[in-house]
Protein backbone atom coordinates (compact mmCIF):
# COMPACT_ATOMS: atom_id res chain seq x y z
CA UNK A 1 0.00 0.00 0.00
CA UNK A 2 1.76 3.26 -1.11
CA UNK A 3 1.68 6.84 0.50
CA UNK A 4 -2.41 7.61 -1.36
CA UNK A 5 -3.51 4.93 0.46
CA UNK A 6 -1.94 5.89 3.71
CA UNK A 7 -3.92 9.15 3.67
CA UNK A 8 -6.80 7.93 3.26
CA UNK A 9 -6.83 6.07 6.14
CA UNK A 10 -5.54 9.10 7.94
CA UNK A 11 -8.42 10.91 6.61
CA UNK A 12 -10.91 8.42 7.69
CA UNK A 13 -9.62 6.11 10.58
CA UNK A 14 -11.71 3.45 10.75
CA UNK A 15 -14.31 4.10 8.03
CA UNK A 16 -12.05 3.16 4.83
CA UNK A 17 -13.78 0.87 2.27
CA UNK A 18 -11.91 -2.08 3.82
CA UNK A 19 -12.57 -1.29 7.15
CA UNK A 20 -16.24 -1.63 6.59
CA UNK A 21 -16.48 -4.17 4.79
CA UNK A 22 -14.18 -6.23 7.46
CA UNK A 23 -16.43 -4.91 9.95
CA UNK A 24 -18.62 -8.39 9.52
CA UNK A 25 -15.52 -10.54 8.67
CA UNK A 26 -11.98 -11.29 6.47
CA UNK A 27 -12.36 -10.17 3.55
CA UNK A 28 -11.63 -12.94 0.03
CA UNK A 29 -7.74 -12.23 -1.37
CA UNK A 30 -9.04 -10.26 -4.21
CA UNK A 31 -10.78 -7.67 -2.10
CA UNK A 32 -7.64 -7.28 0.49
CA UNK A 33 -5.60 -6.32 -2.69
CA UNK A 34 -4.98 -2.28 -2.63
CA UNK A 35 -3.29 -0.82 -5.94
CA UNK A 36 -2.88 2.31 -6.53
CA UNK A 37 0.62 3.66 -7.74
CA UNK A 38 2.24 7.10 -8.16
CA UNK A 39 1.00 8.62 -11.06
CA UNK A 40 1.82 11.73 -13.34
CA UNK A 41 -0.47 14.61 -11.82
CA UNK A 42 -0.45 16.66 -14.63
CA UNK A 43 -3.50 18.53 -16.33
CA UNK A 44 -5.66 16.69 -18.75
CA UNK A 45 -6.57 19.02 -21.53
CA UNK A 46 -9.70 19.66 -22.19
CA UNK A 47 -9.08 19.12 -26.46
CA UNK A 48 -9.41 15.37 -25.51
CA UNK A 49 -12.80 16.24 -25.15
CA UNK A 50 -13.73 18.92 -27.73
CA UNK A 51 -11.57 18.82 -30.49
CA UNK A 52 -12.97 16.82 -33.80
CA UNK A 53 -9.27 16.04 -34.29
CA UNK A 54 -9.02 13.66 -30.87
CA UNK A 55 -12.27 12.02 -31.52
CA UNK A 56 -11.03 11.43 -34.92
CA UNK A 57 -7.78 9.75 -33.94
CA UNK A 58 -10.03 8.15 -30.96
CA UNK A 59 -11.84 6.04 -33.84
CA UNK A 60 -9.04 5.07 -35.66
CA UNK A 61 -6.20 4.29 -33.22
CA UNK A 62 -7.99 3.28 -30.37
CA UNK A 63 -11.64 1.78 -31.02
CA UNK A 64 -10.87 -0.22 -33.65
CA UNK A 65 -7.94 -1.93 -31.75
CA UNK A 66 -9.75 -2.39 -28.48
CA UNK A 67 -11.96 -5.43 -27.27
CA UNK A 68 -15.30 -4.14 -26.67
CA UNK A 69 -18.19 -5.75 -24.90
CA UNK A 70 -20.83 -5.59 -27.57
CA UNK A 71 -23.61 -8.31 -25.89
CA UNK A 72 -24.58 -11.26 -23.91
CA UNK A 73 -24.19 -14.60 -25.12
CA UNK A 74 -28.23 -14.68 -24.63
CA UNK A 75 -28.64 -12.62 -27.33
CA UNK A 76 -26.73 -14.58 -29.19
CA UNK A 77 -27.84 -18.57 -27.99
CA UNK A 78 -28.93 -20.53 -30.57
CA UNK A 79 -27.67 -20.79 -34.43
CA UNK A 80 -29.03 -17.91 -36.41
CA UNK A 81 -29.61 -15.63 -33.60
CA UNK A 82 -27.95 -12.18 -34.27
CA UNK A 83 -26.96 -9.25 -33.08
CA UNK A 84 -25.88 -5.79 -34.02
CA UNK A 85 -23.36 -3.44 -32.29
CA UNK A 86 -22.26 -0.01 -33.76
CA UNK A 87 -19.01 2.26 -32.48
CA UNK A 88 -19.15 5.29 -34.39
CA UNK A 89 -19.85 4.88 -37.80
CA UNK A 90 -18.48 0.87 -37.47
CA UNK A 91 -21.08 -1.52 -37.39
CA UNK A 92 -20.55 -5.14 -36.00
CA UNK A 93 -23.32 -7.95 -36.88
CA UNK A 94 -22.67 -10.72 -34.37
CA UNK A 95 -24.20 -14.21 -35.77
CA UNK A 96 -24.40 -17.25 -34.08
CA UNK A 97 -23.57 -20.34 -36.52
CA UNK A 98 -23.28 -24.15 -36.01
CA UNK A 99 -19.75 -23.58 -35.70
CA UNK A 100 -20.25 -20.82 -32.89
CA UNK A 101 -20.23 -17.42 -32.43
CA UNK A 102 -19.22 -15.11 -35.92
CA UNK A 103 -18.81 -11.82 -36.39
CA UNK A 104 -18.78 -9.33 -39.27
CA UNK A 105 -18.98 -6.40 -40.68
CA UNK A 106 -22.08 -4.79 -40.80
CA UNK A 107 -21.79 -4.41 -44.81
CA UNK A 108 -22.90 -5.73 -48.12
CA UNK A 109 -20.19 -6.92 -50.49
CA UNK A 110 -22.62 -5.43 -52.90
CA UNK A 111 -22.67 -2.33 -52.88
CA UNK A 112 -22.62 -1.63 -48.94
CA UNK A 113 -26.05 -1.59 -47.65
CA UNK A 114 -26.34 -2.15 -43.71
CA UNK A 115 -27.18 -6.14 -43.47
CA UNK A 116 -28.80 -5.60 -40.41
CA UNK A 117 -30.18 -2.70 -38.59
CA UNK A 118 -28.84 -0.97 -35.83
CA UNK A 119 -30.31 -1.29 -32.15
CA UNK A 120 -31.46 -4.85 -33.60
CA UNK A 121 -31.25 -8.26 -32.62
CA UNK A 122 -33.33 -11.22 -34.29
CA UNK A 123 -33.09 -14.74 -35.70
CA UNK A 124 -32.75 -15.38 -39.55
CA UNK A 125 -31.44 -18.71 -41.35
CA UNK A 126 -28.64 -16.58 -43.73
CA UNK A 127 -27.72 -13.30 -43.38
CA UNK A 128 -29.89 -11.31 -46.47
CA UNK A 129 -28.77 -7.85 -48.30
CA UNK A 130 -32.34 -5.91 -47.74
CA UNK A 131 -31.24 -4.05 -50.81
CA UNK A 132 -30.39 -6.30 -53.81
CA UNK A 133 -30.94 -10.22 -51.84
CA UNK A 134 -26.98 -11.23 -52.15
CA UNK A 135 -27.19 -13.75 -49.47
CA UNK A 136 -24.88 -15.30 -47.61
CA UNK A 137 -24.65 -18.08 -44.90
CA UNK A 138 -24.45 -17.84 -41.39
CA UNK A 139 -20.60 -18.70 -41.71
CA UNK A 140 -20.29 -15.66 -43.71
CA UNK A 141 -19.53 -18.06 -46.82
CA UNK A 142 -21.75 -16.29 -49.79
CA UNK A 143 -24.90 -18.40 -50.43
CA UNK A 144 -26.62 -17.03 -53.78
CA UNK A 145 -26.89 -13.78 -55.71
CA UNK A 146 -29.82 -12.93 -58.16
CA UNK A 147 -29.02 -12.73 -61.43
CA UNK A 148 -25.41 -14.46 -60.80
CA UNK A 149 -24.73 -14.65 -64.69
CA UNK A 150 -24.49 -10.95 -64.42
CA UNK A 151 -21.10 -11.70 -61.88
CA UNK A 152 -19.02 -13.40 -64.27
CA UNK A 153 -16.25 -11.33 -62.65
CA UNK A 154 -16.67 -12.09 -58.99
CA UNK A 155 -14.14 -14.17 -56.98
CA UNK A 156 -17.08 -16.38 -54.78
CA UNK A 157 -13.94 -17.43 -52.79
CA UNK A 158 -13.29 -14.14 -51.93
CA UNK A 159 -16.81 -13.40 -51.11
CA UNK A 160 -16.47 -14.32 -47.81
CA UNK A 161 -17.93 -11.66 -45.49
CA UNK A 162 -15.39 -9.54 -43.64
CA UNK A 163 -14.74 -11.04 -40.35
CA UNK A 164 -14.33 -8.83 -37.22
CA UNK A 165 -12.19 -10.89 -33.90
CA UNK A 166 -15.35 -11.81 -31.61
CA UNK A 167 -14.36 -14.10 -28.20
CA UNK A 168 -16.33 -14.31 -25.49
CA UNK A 169 -15.82 -14.42 -21.24
CA UNK A 170 -17.93 -14.82 -18.49
CA UNK A 171 -21.18 -14.73 -20.66
CA UNK A 172 -19.94 -11.27 -22.30
CA UNK A 173 -19.49 -11.15 -26.02
CA UNK A 174 -16.45 -8.86 -27.09
CA UNK A 175 -14.95 -8.05 -30.17
CA UNK A 176 -12.09 -6.17 -31.94
CA UNK A 177 -11.78 -4.95 -35.79
CA UNK A 178 -7.69 -5.75 -35.07
CA UNK A 179 -7.13 -8.98 -36.64
CA UNK A 180 -3.65 -8.58 -34.88
CA UNK A 181 -4.71 -8.34 -31.46
CA UNK A 182 -3.60 -10.02 -28.68
CA UNK A 183 -6.71 -12.67 -26.92
CA UNK A 184 -9.60 -11.51 -25.37
CA UNK A 185 -8.77 -13.52 -22.49
CA UNK A 186 -5.11 -11.63 -22.37
CA UNK A 187 -6.63 -7.94 -22.91
CA UNK A 188 -8.78 -8.49 -19.80
CA UNK A 189 -5.21 -8.64 -17.08
CA UNK A 190 -6.39 -9.33 -14.12
CA UNK A 191 -9.89 -10.01 -14.67
CA UNK A 192 -10.29 -13.21 -14.97
CA UNK A 193 -8.25 -14.39 -12.14
CA UNK A 194 -11.06 -11.32 -9.79
CA UNK A 195 -13.48 -12.76 -11.14
CA UNK A 196 -12.94 -16.92 -10.33
CA UNK A 197 -15.68 -16.33 -7.65
CA UNK A 198 -18.03 -14.68 -9.53
CA UNK A 199 -19.78 -16.72 -11.93
CA UNK A 200 -21.79 -15.00 -14.88
CA UNK A 201 -22.30 -17.34 -17.18
CA UNK A 202 -25.69 -18.29 -15.74
CA UNK A 203 -27.37 -15.10 -15.76
CA UNK A 204 -29.43 -13.32 -18.19
CA UNK A 205 -30.04 -9.40 -19.05
CA UNK A 206 -33.46 -8.74 -17.07
CA UNK A 207 -33.31 -5.03 -17.96
CA UNK A 208 -31.69 -3.16 -20.24
CA UNK A 209 -32.06 0.26 -20.47
CA UNK A 210 -30.46 2.80 -22.99
CA UNK A 211 -30.12 6.73 -22.48
CA UNK A 212 -28.52 9.50 -24.80
CA UNK A 213 -26.47 11.90 -22.99
CA UNK A 214 -25.69 15.46 -23.32
CA UNK A 215 -21.73 15.27 -23.84
CA UNK A 216 -18.65 13.45 -24.56
CA UNK A 217 -18.55 9.31 -23.69
CA UNK A 218 -15.58 9.73 -21.74
CA UNK A 219 -17.46 12.81 -19.52
CA UNK A 220 -20.28 11.17 -19.23
CA UNK A 221 -18.02 7.70 -18.21
CA UNK A 222 -15.96 9.08 -15.97
CA UNK A 223 -19.02 10.59 -13.45
CA UNK A 224 -19.22 6.32 -12.87
CA UNK A 225 -15.41 6.21 -11.77
CA UNK A 226 -15.28 8.80 -8.79
CA UNK A 227 -18.09 9.45 -6.00
CA UNK A 228 -16.42 12.96 -5.43
CA UNK A 229 -19.36 14.55 -6.47
CA UNK A 230 -22.00 12.52 -4.59
CA UNK A 231 -22.01 14.49 -1.56
CA UNK A 232 -23.16 17.62 -3.50
CA UNK A 233 -25.07 16.56 -6.85
CA UNK A 234 -26.54 12.82 -5.07
CA UNK A 235 -26.89 14.24 -0.88
CA UNK A 236 -29.85 11.70 -0.61
CA UNK A 237 -27.39 9.05 -0.93
CA UNK A 238 -25.00 10.17 1.69
CA UNK A 239 -26.83 8.58 4.57
CA UNK A 240 -26.83 4.94 3.14
CA UNK A 241 -23.52 4.69 0.77
CA UNK A 242 -20.40 5.59 1.19
CA UNK A 243 -18.81 7.92 -1.27
CA UNK A 244 -15.28 9.81 -0.48
CA UNK A 245 -14.12 6.83 1.50
CA UNK A 246 -14.39 4.64 -1.33
CA UNK A 247 -11.18 2.29 -2.54
CA UNK A 248 -10.19 3.10 -5.63
CA UNK A 249 -7.43 0.69 -7.56
CA UNK A 250 -5.54 0.89 -10.58
CA UNK A 251 -4.69 -2.96 -11.29
CA UNK A 252 -3.22 -3.37 -14.76
CA UNK A 253 -3.31 -1.20 -18.09
CA UNK A 254 -6.86 -2.29 -18.97
CA UNK A 255 -8.64 -2.81 -15.76
CA UNK A 256 -8.95 -0.71 -12.53
CA UNK A 257 -12.12 -0.79 -9.81
CA UNK A 258 -14.11 1.16 -6.75
CA UNK A 259 -15.23 -0.43 -4.02
CA UNK A 260 -18.05 0.99 -2.31
CA UNK A 261 -20.26 0.02 0.33
CA UNK A 262 -23.81 -0.05 0.72
CA UNK A 263 -26.06 0.39 3.94
CA UNK A 264 -22.83 2.37 5.34
CA UNK A 265 -23.25 6.31 5.20
CA UNK A 266 -20.50 8.53 3.91
CA UNK A 267 -17.69 10.58 5.83
CA UNK A 268 -19.61 13.57 4.90
CA UNK A 269 -23.01 11.93 6.59
CA UNK A 270 -24.58 13.95 9.83
CA UNK A 271 -27.88 12.06 10.50
CA UNK A 272 -26.45 8.83 12.62
CA UNK A 273 -28.28 6.65 11.32
CA UNK A 274 -28.92 3.30 13.10
CA UNK A 275 -27.82 0.04 11.83
CA UNK A 276 -32.03 -0.41 11.34
CA UNK A 277 -32.02 2.83 9.85
CA UNK A 278 -29.59 1.90 7.49
CA UNK A 279 -31.27 -1.27 6.20
CA UNK A 280 -34.26 0.49 6.46
CA UNK A 281 -33.11 2.86 4.25
CA UNK A 282 -31.04 1.29 2.06
CA UNK A 283 -32.54 1.88 -1.50
CA UNK A 284 -29.50 1.58 -3.70
CA UNK A 285 -28.98 -1.81 -5.66
CA UNK A 286 -31.31 -4.28 -7.24
CA UNK A 287 -33.97 -4.36 -4.62
CA UNK A 288 -35.88 -7.29 -6.73
CA UNK A 289 -32.55 -9.17 -5.58
CA UNK A 290 -32.59 -8.25 -1.99
CA UNK A 291 -36.20 -8.88 -0.74
CA UNK A 292 -37.80 -7.56 2.23
CA UNK A 293 -36.56 -5.61 4.99
CA UNK A 294 -36.03 -7.61 8.15
CA UNK A 295 -34.96 -6.65 11.64
CA UNK A 296 -31.09 -5.94 12.93
CA UNK A 297 -30.25 -8.94 15.39
CA UNK A 298 -28.18 -7.29 18.26
CA UNK A 299 -24.63 -7.09 17.39
CA UNK A 300 -25.17 -7.05 13.98
CA UNK A 301 -24.65 -4.89 10.89
CA UNK A 302 -27.76 -4.04 8.19
CA UNK A 303 -24.80 -4.70 5.85
CA UNK A 304 -24.84 -8.45 7.50
CA UNK A 305 -28.82 -8.61 7.19
CA UNK A 306 -28.54 -7.63 3.93
CA UNK A 307 -26.12 -9.99 2.51
CA UNK A 308 -27.56 -12.98 4.64
CA UNK A 309 -31.33 -12.33 3.25
CA UNK A 310 -29.45 -12.28 -0.47
CA UNK A 311 -28.00 -15.79 0.26
CA UNK A 312 -30.94 -17.28 1.68
CA UNK A 313 -33.19 -15.91 -1.36
CA UNK A 314 -30.49 -16.80 -4.32
CA UNK A 315 -30.26 -20.55 -2.23
CA UNK A 316 -33.78 -21.01 -2.61
CA UNK A 317 -34.90 -19.35 -6.37
CA UNK A 318 -32.21 -20.23 -8.13
CA UNK A 319 -30.29 -23.32 -6.21
CA UNK A 320 -27.24 -20.82 -6.04
CA UNK A 321 -25.04 -21.16 -2.80
CA UNK A 322 -23.03 -17.91 -1.50
CA UNK A 323 -22.20 -19.54 1.61
CA UNK A 324 -18.92 -18.76 1.43
CA UNK A 325 -18.95 -15.35 -0.42
CA UNK A 326 -18.09 -12.29 1.81
CA UNK A 327 -20.76 -9.86 2.92
CA UNK A 328 -19.07 -6.88 0.32
CA UNK A 329 -19.49 -10.00 -2.25
CA UNK A 330 -22.89 -10.01 -1.95
CA UNK A 331 -23.95 -6.66 -1.40
CA UNK A 332 -21.37 -3.89 -1.97
CA UNK A 333 -21.09 -1.85 -5.19
CA UNK A 334 -17.62 -3.95 -6.88
CA UNK A 335 -17.44 -1.50 -10.19
CA UNK A 336 -14.26 -2.74 -12.09
CA UNK A 337 -13.65 -1.02 -15.09
CA UNK A 338 -12.53 -2.96 -18.60
CA UNK A 339 -10.86 0.18 -20.71
CA UNK A 340 -12.23 1.46 -22.85
CA UNK A 341 -15.66 2.01 -22.04
CA UNK A 342 -17.19 -0.91 -19.82
CA UNK A 343 -18.20 -1.39 -15.94
CA UNK A 344 -18.73 -4.33 -14.59
CA UNK A 345 -20.55 -5.17 -10.98
CA UNK A 346 -20.56 -8.93 -10.18
CA UNK A 347 -22.17 -8.50 -6.68
CA UNK A 348 -25.23 -10.83 -6.35
CA UNK A 349 -27.45 -7.89 -5.11
CA UNK A 350 -25.90 -5.59 -7.94
CA UNK A 351 -25.04 -7.17 -10.64
CA UNK A 352 -24.82 -4.34 -13.58
CA UNK A 353 -23.01 -3.95 -16.67
CA UNK A 354 -22.38 -0.80 -17.99
CA UNK A 355 -21.15 0.94 -21.21
CA UNK A 356 -20.55 4.34 -22.52
CA UNK A 357 -19.63 5.07 -26.50
CA UNK A 358 -19.95 7.71 -28.79
CA UNK A 359 -23.41 8.77 -30.03
CA UNK A 360 -23.03 8.09 -33.40
CA UNK A 361 -20.12 10.26 -34.85
CA UNK A 362 -20.68 13.06 -32.51
CA UNK A 363 -17.69 13.65 -29.95
CA UNK A 364 -20.40 15.92 -28.26
CA UNK A 365 -22.86 13.22 -27.49
CA UNK A 366 -22.96 9.74 -26.15
CA UNK A 367 -24.89 6.53 -25.52
CA UNK A 368 -25.13 4.88 -22.03
CA UNK A 369 -26.23 1.28 -21.90
CA UNK A 370 -27.27 -0.16 -18.52
CA UNK A 371 -27.96 -4.15 -18.67
CA UNK A 372 -29.40 -5.64 -15.29
CA UNK A 373 -28.40 -9.28 -15.06
CA UNK A 374 -30.47 -11.74 -12.74
CA UNK A 375 -29.50 -15.35 -12.23
CA UNK A 376 -31.43 -17.90 -15.11
CA UNK A 377 -34.56 -20.18 -13.28
CA UNK A 378 -34.43 -23.02 -12.21
CA UNK A 379 -36.40 -24.52 -15.11
CA UNK A 380 -34.32 -21.91 -17.51
CA UNK A 381 -37.57 -20.32 -18.58
CA UNK A 382 -36.78 -16.62 -19.20
CA UNK A 383 -37.10 -13.44 -21.47
CA UNK A 384 -34.08 -11.63 -22.09
CA UNK A 385 -34.85 -7.84 -21.42
CA UNK A 386 -35.46 -5.79 -24.55
CA UNK A 387 -33.94 -2.61 -24.68
CA UNK A 388 -35.81 0.38 -23.45
CA UNK A 389 -34.83 3.43 -24.92
CA UNK A 390 -34.78 7.06 -24.08
CA UNK A 391 -33.68 10.09 -25.10
CA UNK A 392 -31.33 13.22 -23.62
CA UNK A 393 -34.52 15.10 -22.54
CA UNK A 394 -36.32 11.94 -21.32
CA UNK A 395 -35.89 11.12 -17.70
CA UNK A 396 -34.69 7.80 -16.38
CA UNK A 397 -38.00 7.73 -14.06
CA UNK A 398 -39.82 7.22 -17.36
CA UNK A 399 -38.45 4.07 -17.54
CA UNK A 400 -40.96 1.65 -15.83
CA UNK A 401 -38.15 -1.03 -15.18
CA UNK A 402 -36.04 1.14 -13.05
CA UNK A 403 -35.93 2.02 -9.61
CA UNK A 404 -36.93 5.16 -8.71
CA UNK A 405 -34.03 5.97 -6.71
CA UNK A 406 -31.85 5.20 -8.94
CA UNK A 407 -33.26 7.17 -11.95
CA UNK A 408 -33.05 9.84 -10.02
CA UNK A 409 -29.71 9.45 -9.29
CA UNK A 410 -28.70 9.15 -13.15
CA UNK A 411 -31.39 12.06 -13.67
CA UNK A 412 -29.08 14.09 -11.75
CA UNK A 413 -26.15 12.93 -13.36
CA UNK A 414 -27.36 13.90 -16.40
CA UNK A 415 -28.12 17.45 -15.72
CA UNK A 416 -24.38 17.91 -14.48
CA UNK A 417 -22.70 16.31 -17.85
CA UNK A 418 -24.55 18.98 -19.70
CA UNK A 419 -23.07 21.62 -17.56
CA UNK A 420 -19.95 20.49 -17.84
CA UNK A 421 -20.12 19.86 -21.76
CA UNK A 422 -20.89 23.91 -21.67
CA UNK A 423 -18.22 24.51 -19.13
CA UNK A 424 -15.22 23.00 -21.14
CA UNK A 425 -16.02 24.72 -24.34
CA UNK A 426 -16.42 28.07 -22.17
CA UNK A 427 -13.05 27.20 -20.00
CA UNK A 428 -10.10 29.57 -20.41
CA UNK A 429 -8.04 27.21 -18.27
CA UNK A 430 -8.74 24.53 -20.59
CA UNK A 431 -7.76 21.85 -18.41
CA UNK A 432 -9.28 19.92 -15.72
CA UNK A 433 -6.84 19.31 -12.41
CA UNK A 434 -7.70 15.93 -10.67
CA UNK A 435 -7.55 14.44 -7.40
CA UNK A 436 -4.65 12.42 -5.47
CA UNK A 437 -6.74 9.59 -4.91
CA UNK A 438 -10.53 9.89 -5.85
CA UNK A 439 -9.77 11.06 -9.52
CA UNK A 440 -6.81 8.57 -9.79
CA UNK A 441 -8.77 6.05 -12.00
CA UNK A 442 -9.58 8.84 -14.11
CA UNK A 443 -6.08 9.97 -14.55
CA UNK A 444 -4.96 6.43 -15.65
CA UNK A 445 -7.84 6.01 -18.15
CA UNK A 446 -6.39 9.01 -20.13
CA UNK A 447 -2.72 7.76 -19.58
CA UNK A 448 -3.83 4.35 -21.02
CA UNK A 449 -5.96 5.92 -23.86
CA UNK A 450 -3.45 8.49 -24.72
CA UNK A 451 -1.04 5.51 -25.38
CA UNK A 452 -3.36 4.05 -27.79
CA UNK A 453 -4.09 7.62 -29.62
CA UNK A 454 -0.21 7.80 -30.02
CA UNK A 455 0.08 4.46 -31.82
CA UNK A 456 1.57 1.97 -28.99
CA UNK A 457 -0.14 -1.33 -28.47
Amino acid sequence: MNDIQQIMRDRYPGNTWADVARRDGALPDVLALQSNPDQDLSDIPFVRYTDQAWFEAEMERMWQRTWQFACRDEHVAEPGDWFVYDIGRLSVLIVKSEEGLKAFRNSCLHRGTKLKPSKACGWSSDITCPFHNWSWNLDGSLKSIPCDFEFPHLEVAKSHLVEVRCEMWNGMVFVNFDADAAPLVEYLEVLPDHFRNWDLTGWYVATHVRKHLPGNWKLAMEAFMEAYHTPYVHPEMTNVVGDHNMQHDVLSRHISRDLCAMASPSPTSQAGLSEQDLLDMMLVGDGKMVGERARVPEGKTARWVMAEQLRASMKEQYGLDYSAHSVPEMIDSLKYHVFPNVMIYPAPGLCLVQTFRPDGHDRDRAIFDQYVLHPRPRDDHYEVGEMEEIGEDDSFAGVESMDAFLASVLDQDTDIMRMQREGMYASGKGAQTLSLYQESRIRHFHKTLGEYVEGAR
